[in-house]
């Protein structure tokens, strides 16, 4: 009799090789989940069919590494910004070069198009946001507000409003139609990576780098709700097609959270690394993710989790029923009002406030479009997505969800330590039996063999989400030996205990000493305290702390710490060249003018001790200055969100040439 197949909840699609440098951007088409676009340092974005192998056309006409993109709702339009703040539209059907859209002084980290007009909003490491009209080549308008860079913008379902998300940890929403600030939401404390909006409640839910996600009420302008038990920072979300749910990518891990109340319905376990983007199509969800040239798309399949209704985990606060979530299109919140035509207040803007008069069609335009060009490179596959013979359905089909590949064991836990298991996956799953290695070239094939990957995990679980006691486990070679297990594996847990927990208490010791010194005098003694030690941990943890509090930071402080800050910006962890990156932005907008300013003023006259002793500082800060402008020059070429980090310090220091 033949046995049902389990098959996977969440699984790997393909990989591809993308560019021939460095991924820096990708993006999902969010009409139909099919249509991938990905941005290189090589200056190109690349159009491809999600499964399929090969490109399908390659974009070119940028001559700097494309930092953002983003496909319009119909997947007729694509727009990318460049690391030199040039925009480029394209339109796939015509496959040529629609627009160019100078303006930025600085890398585009966000761009989003209009629901139903022919606008595209932008924002920048210039902090500006600008809304264009892709039509008339112009910049309608400038929203100036935020002091750092803009990380992400969504326009409002009914097209009304925009959403921004910047590194100043603050989200902002504007009003296109008054062309003004409508609310700035706080309460963020680190920077926020994106925002959504529900698809039809006046509700806008924000996911940051300080590992929380905040609805915020549209109407009455406060938070509904925070989640705040994440381990890494939120990535990416998406919002149910129906708005029941809202799905948050972060490291490895999918999570499916309801805000009144808040909780958790459901985590499921994805080796998607740093998810890029997400998007829903057949009840499937498609997220893609990347790592130096190369992508990969994964599928969760959403009709195994749960999305409301069911015992939620994670994030309960006690042992009492949840009230059941208020159905999608209640009274308990507005509902957006979509116009039936395109949004005309935009457009009436245009005679009061564009630049787009100032730019008028010129050679110089006309070059750039000649420069930049659609190279197709799958023909067959071009004129099957973009010139369909059926001109009603132009995308790829849609009624054909991926297929989820078996699982690589039973579900049932307690089978899993029968001796007969390893048989049975074996004869029962021929082609999961050779493992898969690191492949670099295309993967195609949906059931290629990667990691195994739980499917849902059962509310009454006994053990720790994300961990698998057979990872720490020694292979077992014969059955006889299964009752040592439990030796085996501690043995095995235990092994560098002992080390780490010296190297823990030696950091608490040196930690303490800094504390006493820092009781007893000032923070300068305690930072010379913290340097004479020679541990660059201890420093980490004392500038984390300093960082908090600007007025901290004094002239003295600077000589000290400039010395330390280099080592940290060459450090192999992330953590310390973030803080390293924290310190010198304060350091550079608290002292840099004035230390210029002292540097060229002219000498007094007469003996000023208290002046010489400040130029000597000034100098000697400079010199360190100068070191460091070398090192954040070699580093501003990285993508991703360090090099942008680098390049916003290079922009700092150019008065240093």
């Amino acid at each position: 009799m033949a046995v049902a197949v389990t098959t996977k909840t969440a699984w790997k699609l393909q990989e591809i090789v993308a560019h021939s440098s460095n991924v820096s951007s990708v993006v999902l088409g969010k009409g139909s989940g099919r249509m991938l676009a990905t941005g290189g340092d090589d200056c190109r974005v690349n159009i491809w069919s999600v499964s399929k192998p090969n490109c399908i056309m390659s974009l070119t006409g940028h001559t700097t590494p494309i930092e953002s993109l983003q496909v319009n709702p119909n997947e007729k339009l694509i727009v990318a910004g460049s690391r030199s703040g040039s925009i480029r539209v394209w339109d796939l059907e015509a496959a040529k070069v629609l627009r160019t859209l100078p303006g930025h002084k600085a890398n585009i980290c966000s761009l989003h198009f209009h629901p139903f007009g022919s606008f595209v909003a932008s924002g920048s490491l210039d902090t500006n946001i600008k809304l264009w009209d892709v039509r008339r080549k112009g910049c309608i308008f400038t929203f100036k507000g935020h002091t750092e860079a803009v990380r992400c913008l969504r326009f409002s379902p009914d097209g009304k409003w925009v959403a921004s998300a910047a590194d100043d940890h603050t989200v902002k929403l504007w009003d296109l139609t008054a062309g003004k600030l409508m609310f700035e939401f706080t309460g963020h404390t680190g920077p926020v990576n994106v925002v959504e909006f529900h698809p039809n409640e006046y509700l806008l839910a924000s996911g940051s780098s300080d590992r929380t996600v905040r609805f915020w009420d549209l109407e009455k302008f406060q938070v509904v709700s925070c989640i705040e038990e994440e381990a890494t920072p939120v990535r990416c979300v998406l919002f149910n097609p129906d708005g029941c749910c809202l799905y948050s990518g972060f490291q490895d891990s999918l999570r499916v959270y309801g805000w009144e109340p808040e909780r958790c319905f459901d985590v499921v376990l994805v080796n998607w690394g740093k998810v890029a983007d997400l998007s829903i199509s057949n009840n499937q969800l498609i997220g893609v993710s990347f790592a130096q040239s190369t992508v990969s798309s994964f599928v969760v399949d959403l009709s195994r989790v749960p999305k409301s209704d069911s015992v939620p985990h994670g994030l309960i606060r006690d042992d009492q029923p949840l009230v059941p979530p208020t159905p999608t299109g209640s009274s308990l919140r507005r509902i957006y009002d979509r116009p039936s035509t395109s949004c005309t207040k935009p457009q009436s803007r245009v005679k009061h406030n564009s630049e787009s008069e100032r730019h008028s069609p010129s050679s110089e335009d006309d070059r750039d479009e000649k420069e930049s060009k659609a190279e197709i490179k799958n023909q067959e596959d071009y004129k099957e997505i973009f010139q369909p013979k059926n001109a009603i359905c132009r995308t790829p089909p849609r009624n054909e969800p991926f297929p989820a590949p078996p699982e690589d064991e039973p579900v049932a836990a307690k089978e899993a330590a029968k001796p007969s298991q390893a048989a049975d996956v074996q004869t029962s799953l021929p082609k999961q039996e050779l493992p898969d290695p690191v492949q670099r070239p295309l993967i195609a094939s949906s059931t290629s063999s990667t990691r195994t990957e739980p499917s849902v995990i059962p509310a009454a679980r006994n053990e720790p989400i994300g961990l698998k006691a057979s990872d720490f486990l020694p292979a077992v070679k014969n059955q006889s030996q299964t009752e040592l297990v439990d030796e085996e594996a501690m043995s095995q847990i235990r092994k560098g205990h002992e080390t780490m927990c010296v190297v823990l208490t030696s950091r608490h010791k040196n930690l303490d000493t800094v504390r006493a010194v820092w009781s007893t005098s000032d923070i300068k003694n305690s930072l010379d305290s913290a340097v004479a030690i020679n541990d660059l941990s201890v420093v980490v943890d004392l500038l984390n702390i300093v960082n908090q509090k600007a007025s901290l930071w004094k002239l003295d402080l600077c000589t000290i710490v400039l010395p330390q800050i280099e080592k940290l910006l060459q450090s192999k962890y992330e953590s310390y060249v973030q803080t390293g990156c924290t310190s010198l932005k304060l350091i550079l907008q608290r002292f840099l003018p004035l230390i210029t300013d002292i540097l060229a003023a002219p000498p007094s006259v007469g003996v000023d001790i208290s002046r010489e002793e400040r130029l000597h500082k000034c100098k000697l800060c400079y010199k360190q200055l100068k070191n460091i402008s070398n090192v954040v020059k070699n580093k501003s070429g990285l993508s991703g969100r360090h090099g942008s980090a680098f390049r916003e310090l290079l922009l700092l220091m150019a008065v240093l040439e």
